[in-house]
């Protein structure tokens, strides 16, 4: 069933007019409250107050709506970064855009670890990289800006950082190497370092 004759049949039987967004919804609530674990088509169904098989009219498999739901994480780190843009330092923005990465992640723990679960949105039919290219993008551009040559690699390097520190942050690895360290004030540092690095 297409999505359009889906909505239809929605509003006849008195479900929102867009089941598909009330789904995901309840699924970005569940993985907030419950966990990953929470996230099963029946579980999900269930919560939102429909039938088991209902979202497959939007969903094919499980993947598809997995993937939906990570999406909502990715487009909050497009609103957080977009809010940035006004700053003209690249250094600074690239500075805040790790602080801002790393609070997303230890915020929203469970759902920054779905949005990085590869192996299980692979297939799942949501061009989730057309949205973490250009947020990527972003980075290599405004290294680019500090130390035009070798942007790209130095780009990576940076970001590697900020990326597995806020893992290591969320899978509380960080707890145990280092108690004592706020991984906001860690990757402020780290940052800090690297760009001092760069020449520009």
């Amino acid at each position: 069933m297409s999505a359009k004759v889906g909505e239809v049949v929605c509003r006849i039987v008195g479900m929102p007019e867009s089941l598909r967004e009330h789904l995901v919804d309840v699924g970005v609530d569940l993985l907030e409250t419950d966990g990953f674990s929470a996230l099963g088509l029946r579980a999900i169904a269930r919560a939102a107050g429909v039938s088991h098989g209902a979202p497959r009219r939007w969903f094919p498999t499980h993947a598809a709506l997995l993937a939906a739901i990570a999406a909502r994480g990715f487009g909050e780190l497009i609103e957080r970064f977009a809010v940035l843009a006004t700053i003209d330092d690249p250094r600074e923005r690239l500075r805040r855009m790790a602080v801002d990465y790393v609070d997303f992640a230890v915020s929203r723990p469970e759902m920054f670890t779905l949005m990085f679960r590869h192996d299980l949105l692979a297939g799942s039919g949501e061009n989730l990289r057309a949205t973490t290219r250009p947020l990527y993008g972003q980075v290599v551009e405004l290294v680019a800006a500090v130390a035009p040559e070798s942007a790209p690699q130095r780009a990576l390097a940076l970001w590697t950082n900020v990326h597995g520190l806020a893992t290591i942050a969320v899978n509380r690895t960080l707890d145990i190497v280092a108690p004592d360290q706020d991984p906001r004030t860690l990757v402020d540092r780290i940052v800090r370092e690297h760009l001092a690095g760069l020449s520009g």
